[in-house]
């Protein structure tokens, strides 16, 4: 029988009550004039520092960080999933309370948190895990910064413009050149259970479909800015 530990439930119940106080304390005190989704990248920029830093401790061997593929979950990874489940969970929530759902944003948060889920549960592919929450968080403060820049007044600026860059080439390496091919390979290939193999192939297809719209996005803004220099 498989259920999930009561230290791991109250770290996610923990986690999201976490993360929804932070959101609360920007948004009423520190940034009160500023916008809910300018509030709620502040929190996803913090989670996202946070998650790389745990899912590095929690790596066992450097010289193979996905290794020991399809082991036991160490503690230090556990709690480093729990701790991004809740953050899934609370940011699905308040995206929400925007009013601004977008339908490969909803997918990709539902594939994280069933996948979280599915590894706490059978506290199994621990290093995988870490090395997804890794690949799919450190262009995060990329994409984030993007936004707040704009609600800060540099829409348009070359220091906008670097931000979309630095994200697109960031996001191009970890999840679609590098790393997130061979971490949905050796996730598949290895002795998983199949729900989990499902949420990595679930990850990396929705990781595509994004690669697509920010290629678009990068394409129309530097000739944009190629237009604009010709006209002046």
């Amino acid at each position: 029988m498989i259920y999930m530990e009561d230290y791991v439930v109250k770290l996610i119940v923990f986690s999201v009550a976490a993360w929804s106080a932070l959101f609360l304390a920007i948004r009423r005190i520190v940034f009160p004039k500023r916008s809910f989704d300018f509030c709620n990248r502040l929190v996803s920029t913090a989670h996202a520092f946070l998650a790389v830093a745990l899912a590095s401790l929690s790596i066992q061997d450097w010289s193979c960080p996905v290794c020991p593929l399809a082991s036991k979950s160490s503690p230090n990874q556990m709690q480093t999933l729990a701790v991004s489940v809740g953050y899934l969970i609370y940011d699905l929530v308040c995206c929400q309370f925007d009013k601004q759902v977008k339908l490969d944003n909803a997918v990709h948060h539902l594939v994280s948190i069933i996948g979280g889920i599915a590894g706490l549960v059978y506290q199994r592919c621990g290093s995988e895990m870490v090395a997804a929450v890794c690949i799919t968080e450190i262009s995060s403060p990329f994409l984030h910064s993007r936004e707040l820049l704009k609600e800060l007044g540099y829409r348009g600026t070359d220091l906008n413009l670097a931000a979309d860059i630095a994200f697109a080439v960031i996001f191009t390496f970890a999840r679609i050149l590098i790393g997130g091919p061979y971490l949905t390979y050796v996730t598949l290939s290895a002795d998983n259970p199949y729900l989990i193999k499902a949420m990595a192939l679930g990850l990396q297809l929705v990781s595509a479909f994004w690669f697509y719209k920010i290629a678009r996005m990068v394409i129309y803004k530097l000739r944009t800015r190629s237009s604009s220099f010709k006209t002046q």
